[in-house]
């Protein structure tokens, strides 16, 4: 792994660490200094990760990122009762190219994914879930993506990609892994029509903004069934974020710390990133509230449940529900009361295709169900089997 390419974190920082009480989260992870090196990735499980990147940013000015205020108001919390082991790996400085930013990425990340550690990326400009996509491709199977953003990023894919058009590219260029992409909070007048027909469809998922906040529990199925999850900053209301291209709308503190939460909990998310962080005015609310949707995803990992065998572990109630021509088929564990829907596999030789058999849903969708009423997001998931 080309560990060597990554940056310490700054002198500033580490001096800052220094002066934290024993209890504080900064005393309680290993951290590539330069005067320690990195980190010995053994038993470990969320190593955090900045990437200094934003050259494709449609908005870009020439200035760089740095992330040493990200990290002193981090290092201040305090853990909760964790039991996970963390690093601080530093950053991933820019390439000659922006796509050799990408490569570099790929590259820590993968390594990372092998080692069953969990990467926790900060970053400049949004394209850079493109190189947390890629990382994906050494296992070689579907993966699902989640966008927390107020935009779809589709973009035109016969341009350069940027921030905006990085979700078309995942779309279109090989090798093919992205199975279901979930766009949360999107607000509809930044996007156009043909983008969100297109959304619909690819059998993609997307929840409206207004849908998100009025229940943010609607969030948790979505993040169980996720692989990888990406936060762009400018998802949040320019109450919360106080720089040039904020919206007046979009999610608050609170929203958007339950919403890492359930990225923590869900078993299967494998890879988390924050993106968008530009030079802010109000810089030092901002990177607190930053922190914190770090703080609450590694929360969420320390509670997780390990319920990605439910089908198999004892105790798990299973109900057919008949609807239509179909007989819906449920799961209910008996531990967390979270329940399941299988969706049935089409066996066409493709076997990235086979993990994907059992949807995480509701207790109202089986309730639905039963009303006759077929789920969408299961509905959307055969015919993308089927194709």
């Amino acid at each position: 792994m080309s560990l060597e390419f990554l940056a310490p974190v700054s002198d500033i920082v580490a001096a800052h660490v220094a002066l934290l009480p024993d209890q504080s989260l900064g005393k309680q992870i290993k951290i590539h200094t330069a005067d320690y090196g990195v980190p010995d990735l053994d038993k470990v499980d969320i190593a955090i990760i900045g990437v200094r990147e934003n050259r494709n940013d449609i908005n870009f000015l020439g200035e760089e990122v740095y992330f040493d205020s990200i990290r002193k108001s981090l290092y201040d919390l305090f853990p909760g009762n964790w039991d996970k082991a963390i690093v601080d790996l530093g950053d991933i400085v820019p390439g000659e190219e922006v796509s050799d930013t990408y490569f570099l990425m790929k590259d820590v990340l993968s390594t990372l994914l092998q080692k069953n550690v969990i990467p926790l990326i900060i970053g400049g400009s949004q394209d850079l879930v493109y190189g947390q996509y890629r990382a994906f491709d050494i296992l070689e199977r579907m993966v699902n993506l989640v966008n927390v953003d107020s935009k779809f990023d589709l973009g035109n894919t016969s341009q350069p990609i940027t921030n905006t058009s990085f979700v078309g590219k995942i779309i279109v260029e090989q090798p093919y892994n992205l199975f279901n992409y979930s766009n949360i909070g999107y607000q509809t007048y930044f996007n156009s029509q043909e983008e969100i027909d297109l959304i619909e469809k690819l059998y993609f998922d997307a929840y409206r903004l207004g849908e998100v906040i009025s229940d943010v529990t609607i969030v948790e199925p979505i993040m169980r069934d996720a692989d990888i999850v990406a936060i762009d900053l400018g998802a949040m209301s320019s109450t919360c974020l106080n720089y040039q291209y904020a919206s007046p709308n979009g999610f608050n503190g609170r929203e958007i710390c339950a919403i890492a939460r359930y990225a923590g909990i869900s078993d299967k998310v494998k890879s988390f990133g924050v993106y968008e962080f530009k030079n802010f005015k109000q810089e030092e609310t901002t990177t607190l509230l930053i922190a914190q949707i770090l703080w609450y995803f590694i929360e969420g990992v320390n509670y997780r449940s390990n319920e990605l065998n439910i089908k198999n572990q004892s105790g798990t109630l299973h109900y057919n529900v008949p609807v239509e021509d179909e007989v819906l088929s449920f799961y209910k564990s008996h531990k967390t009361e979270r329940w399941w829907i299988e969706i049935p596999f089409i066996s066409s030789g493709n076997n990235k295709l086979k993990r994907h058999t059992l949807l995480p849903c509701t207790y109202n969708d089986y309730e639905r169900a039963c009303n006759q009423e077929i789920p969408e997001r299961w509905y959307k998931a055969k015919r993308k089997n089927e194709v």
